[in-house]
Formats: C-alpha cells, structure tokens, sequence
C-alpha cells in the first residue's frame, strides 16, 4: 500500500507540476533543461521494478493501471475546479488558476498514453531480462528496463506536447535530450536504492526467493 500510494502521488503530482522548466549544470560537464514535473517520475520507474521484483509482473501492472486511473480522476477535478468562478476576494483569481493549471487536461492526456506504454514496456523487459539472467543481475534487468521504457516515454510525450501547441517544436530535440539524460542518471543512481529496497522487503517478510518464484508462475498460469 505504501509503494502504491508513493507511486500515485508522483505520478499525479507530476502532471500538475509540468509547466514549471529549471536548468541544472551538472558539473560543468551538460547543462540539463527540463520540467520540473519529471523530478518525480524515476521514482515511479523505481517503485515498478521494486514491486516487480518483490510482487511480480502482475501485482506490478494494476498499480500503474490503478496510476493511470487516478490521474484521470485527479483531471476530472482540476476541470471542475478550473470551470468555478472564484470570488472577488480570492487570493487566487479565474486567470492565474487557469494560467497554471490550465494546460492540465492536455498534460495528463498526453502524459498518460505515453506514460501507459513506458511503464509496461518496462515491467515486460524487467521480466524479459530477469527470466533471461535467471534471476541473477538485478543491477541489468533495472536499468535496461527503465533506459528504454524512459526513452520511450520521454520521446511520445514531448511529441504529443508539440502536437498539440503546448511546447514549441523547436524545442523538441534539446528538452528531448535533457529528459533522457536526466531519467537515465537518476535511473543508474537508484539501483542501489533497489538493492537496498529488495533487501528490507526480503528480510522484513523473510523472504527467499522461492515465495517470489511461486508468485510469478502462477501468474503466468492465470493471465
């Protein structure tokens, strides 16, 4: 319950933060500019791989579709709050509220359908690489599995984004880079997190391995 409520909230969190851009020099060697709406999702990527690797595939799954579904509710009352008009006294008045929170209804939109397919392109090649590696090489199958599922979300958002006049297209190919850069650093600095993460789960439920193994092969028997 915990992982998922962390998941959720970075998750919804992220699609009403987006329109905020900062830039890092990360130590004079790149200069990253990006939303500040990606700062929470290598966390969600993290919490996918550490449910997947102590849950399964399957448990792994309905917490991103359980994501998907509160973000769409979350949508549904930034609409609602954006359509009431606010009083002459409100600290926060109609043209601010929308200026910030405007743009939401595309953000999720767009976030979504690209955040849909990165998230279970990533759980299938965790797995993929895991059968693969017999379960050995955790450090593989988690960051081979968030480059590409990273890439990919990165890439379709900023293409729906553009699409629809959100982001200038000119700006595609650096923000682009900055993203998947950025995702990719914080991808490789977390797998000591999943180690540490997988090791705590192990041993605060004594787990072995083969509680694990049972889990996902009746998995795959019922899906």
């Amino acid at each position: 319950m915990i992982l998922s409520a962390l998941f959720i909230t970075s998750l919804v969190v992220s699609n009403l933060i987006f329109q905020k851009f900062f830039s890092w020099d990360f130590f004079g060697i790149y200069t990253f500019e990006i939303s500040v709406g990606i700062l929470p999702y290598p966390i969600t990527f993290l919490i996918t791989d550490l449910i997947s690797e102590i849950y399964g595939k399957k448990k792994a799954n309905q917490v991103v579709t359980a994501g998907i579904f509160a973000s769409f509710f979350s949508l549904l009352i930034v609409f609602v709050a954006d359509a009431t008009p606010a009083t002459i006294w409100s600290p926060i008045g109609n043209e601010v509220f929308t200026n910030v929170f405007g743009a939401t209804a595309i953000a999720v939109f767009s976030s979504m359908l690209a955040y849909l397919l990165a998230q279970y392109i990533d759980i299938y090649i965790y797995h993929f690489w895991k059968r693969l590696t017999k379960g050995k090489h955790l450090w593989l199958r988690n960051n081979f599995s968030t480059f590409l599922s990273q890439f990919v979300d990165t890439a379709a958002i900023l293409l729906l984004l553009c699409g629809f006049g959100e982001i200038k297209w000119e700006l595609f190919w650096s923000l682009l880079l900055s993203g998947f850069l950025f995702k990719v650093l914080v991808a490789a600095l977390d797998t000591p997190l999943l180690y540490l993460g997988v090791y705590l789960f192990n041993k605060r439920f004594e787990l072995n391995g083969k509680e694990i193994a049972f889990i996902e092969a009746n998995e795959s028997t019922t899906l």
